[in-house]
């Protein structure tokens, strides 16, 4: 079904900021008016010109930003957290009435956006993970103390363009990156060490690469086939069951994982990260 959004601004099109304009451009997307992107560099801006999009650079435009945001519905700021609050007040005074302005830094509440805008602008933060560069991110959204309903379905129709969206309270967007921000980064981890266990059994790294990558890649599929068929909470656990036969070979490998404190060091990164992000958000 095709998906129709408003003129968009992103500032800052980066790594994440890129990510969404590939889902803005992707088939099946329109977007009404276009899309008004902007870079440091003219060397990041010109390779991102192309029909419906345009692309400024700061460096060669001071006023970039504000020249993004005329006619924009939707503004993501997807500068480095403490760059957020001077673009926003930069910003201000050349933001449409109604535009909704969507964060993609971590660490900057929506009370501190809201303070450093004029107290008509609605805003929202978002959570956006790397696989969105493919179309299969997760992207946590929440809602600040001026955004509406309707404002946080628009944006939510916007992300939707680059993978899943789980709409969550303030309060929780922080634990949500150390899940599905942080997340990509422990899958990979997983993918060198058992890549490397594979090399200390005598492959090849080409074949440890291809054996590794291509569990994980399989595995994922039959999570989302699972998904698909309405079984994704018990899915993880009902899938290994189905690999694990009693006595068997993989059940002695899980029971080491398991002797070895697996769940607990999860656990613990998790934690890890989410205090390292209240760490970022105090500007330490």
């Amino acid at each position: 079904m095709a998906t129709t959004l408003p003129q968009t601004a992103i500032l800052g099109a980066g790594s994440m900021g890129g990510a969404v304009l590939s889902g803005l451009l992707a088939p099946g997307v329109e977007v009404e008016g276009g899309v008004n992107v902007t870079n440091r560099t003219e060397a990041k801006a010109g390779p991102l010109r192309r029909d419906g999009v345009t692309s400024l650079a700061t460096e060669t435009d001071p006023g970039a930003n504000a020249a993004a945001v005329a006619g924009a519905r939707v503004v993501l700021v997807g500068v480095k957290p403490h760059m957020v609050v001077d673009l926003l007040r930069e910003i201000g005074p050349a933001l449409e009435p109604g535009a909704v302005v969507v964060s993609l830094a971590a660490g900057v509440t929506t009370a501190t956006m809201e303070e450093a805008l004029p107290a008509s602008v609605p805003v929202l933060r978002s959570m956006p993970n790397t696989p969105s560069h493919v179309g299969l991110g997760v992207t946590g959204l929440a809602a600040g103390s001026r955004s509406s309903d309707a404002d946080l379905e628009l944006a939510r129709s916007l992300f939707a363009c680059v993978g899943d969206v789980v709409v969550v309270p303030e309060e929780q967007i922080d634990a949500l990156s150390t899940i599905s921000g942080s997340g990509p980064a422990y899958v990979f981890y997983l993918v060198e060490q058992l890549q490397e266990a594979a090399v200390a059994l005598g492959f090849t790294p080409a074949q440890a690469a291809t054996m590794v990558q291509g569990t994980f890649r399989g595995a994922s599929e039959l999570l989302a086939a699972a998904d698909d068929a309405g079984d994704a909470p018990d899915a993880p656990a009902e899938l290994r069951r189905r690999v694990t036969s009693p006595g068997g070979t993989t059940e002695r490998a899980v029971a080491v994982l398991a002797d070895g404190g697996l769940a607990d060091l999860f656990g613990r990164a998790a934690q890890a990260a989410l205090a390292r992000n209240r760490e970022i958000a105090e500007g330490r």
